[in-house]
């Protein structure tokens, strides 16, 4: 088996694989240890009663597969060929086979693009509410976005924070009307119209934001301690195309759990999740494709015995 990606759904699903006796090799990806590694504290992963850092929590899973002797190959892969079995990955100039794939390649956030945000990213800049929006109790913080994902980010935040104000680039939301009807019910959300963030202010931690009104082009400053970009995501299904079938926004279609369109590959992780986004839920659908990889290659065998 290989397994394309080396996050917490990549990592689970060939600790699973390996020690269900299936000779495993997991290939890396650009980032080893997938988006948890950008990832500050986390409190919310079980059995860590102190917080954890990130980098932290994933070389711990990292040196548990290597424990199991899972084989991990370094770089990314850079095309694969599902058409016909064995399946083929490359990785630079290598070329690997397997009898089935394990797809977890993830996906990453989008991002406005400043530097601020680079330079205070995990020091109140995130992208993740459910992750992060505890440490923002009682505090004043920003949503850039108006679709579905920020104004559930809004929500959330709404319950902890003391203010939150949603910057939006248009006049009117993207978000279902359902969605929006909520947020217009929270007193401490608030709203800012045909607005853009130009600078996100502080040095060593968030300290504000600079607006630019685009009807108006008047640009000011407001001060807040956290800033939550909720623009979207990008699944990293760019050599899947033609191979696996995506859906609109290209993530993995699965089917009965964590089957793809190809029999054999399986999908697991934020590369086919647009819901969750989580740690612990890449973790479980890792476990879930390995178990029902597990049982593919089984049938392979027993068919081959008869």
């Amino acid at each position: 088996m290989i397994v394309l990606g080396s996050g917490p759904a990549g990592l689970t699903a060939a600790i699973y694989a390996v020690r269900g006796g299936i000779h495993t090799q997991i290939v890396e990806g650009p980032i080893p240890g997938g988006q948890l590694t950008l990832t500050a504290e986390v409190e919310n992963y079980p059995g860590f009663p102190q917080p954890i850092l990130g980098p932290n929590l994933v070389s711990l899973m990292r040196n548990q597969a290597e424990r199991l002797n899972v084989e991990f190959i370094q770089g990314e892969a850079t095309s694969v060929d599902f058409a016909e079995k064995p399946f083929k990955v490359k990785v630079g100039k290598s070329l690997y086979a397997a009898d089935s794939v394990i797809v977890a390649t993830g996906a990453v956030s989008r991002w406005l693009g400043l530097e601020s945000e680079k330079r205070l990213r995990g020091k109140g800049v995130s992208t993740c509410a459910t992750c992060d929006g505890f440490f923002f109790k009682n505090k004043d913080v920003v949503v850039v976005g108006g679709g579905d994902m920020a104004l559930e980010e809004a929500i959330f935040l709404a319950n902890l924070a003391r203010t939150v104000t949603v910057i939006h680039r248009r006049d009117q939301l993207r978000a279902i009307k359902k969605i929006q009807e909520r947020a217009f019910q929270k007193e401490n959300i608030k709203f800012l119209w045909s607005s853009v963030v130009e600078d996100i202010l502080g040095e060593t931690h968030v300290e504000g934001i600079r607006i630019k009104d685009l009807k108006t082009k008047r640009t000011y400053e407001q001060r807040c301690e956290g800033v939550f970009i909720a623009i979207g995501y990008r699944p990293n299904t760019e050599i899947l195309k033609g191979q696996l079938e995506l859906d609109e926004a290209g993530y993995v279609r699965t089917y009965n759990g964590t089957q793809t369109s190809r029999e054999g590959v399986f999908a697991a992780g934020d590369v086919a999740d647009r819901v969750y986004r989580q740690a612990i839920t890449a973790a479980s659908s890792g476990c879930q494709a390995a178990i029902d990889a597990s049982k593919y290659l089984a049938s392979l065998t027993a068919g081959h015995r008869a």
